[in-house]
């Protein structure tokens, strides 16, 4: 991935962000977003995926790690804020790669949506919903 579509995809993950209405986008005050291309082995092993494996991780789009605010309590002092991460790599190869996304303008949508739709999912984490209650609100 060079510079320059980095600098792309991170433009949208702005415009996505900059679109979240207030009480959501406020989370984010408070907990770091850190985009990357991938995620890492340590990121990987967390979830329990095998970081050797072929392909590994090409379906992750976001993480939510640390704990959720509606679980927080003075017994979590000293521990690492919370960070949502967002995958460059996965959500491209969900759209169809780079070809695409420089040929189809609906592609371009497509991604913009899975970036917004990740982004919710994770703050959602952030929140203390689980996978159901994302689900449920489309978010899945």
């Amino acid at each position: 991935m060079t510079e320059e579509q980095r600098a792309w995809f991170d433009a949208l993950v702005d415009e996505a962000v900059g679109e979240l209405p207030e009480g959501v986008l406020a989370v984010l005050d408070e907990t770091p977003l850190v985009v990357l291309d991938e995620p890492t082995p340590e990121i990987l092993k967390s979830v329990g995926m095998d970081p050797s494996e072929p392909g590994a991780g090409a379906s992750l789009f976001g993480l939510h790690s640390g704990i959720a605010i509606t679980d927080r309590s003075i017994t979590h002092s000293g521990e690492l804020p919370s960070q949502i991460h967002i995958f460059r790599r996965g959500l491209i190869e969900h759209v169809g790669g780079w070809r695409r996304l420089e040929r189809d303008a609906s592609a371009v949508d497509e991604l913009y949506e899975e970036i917004r739709v990740t982004l919710l999912h994770e703050i959602g984490h952030q929140m203390g919903l689980d996978e159901d209650d994302l689900e449920g609100l489309g978010y899945d």
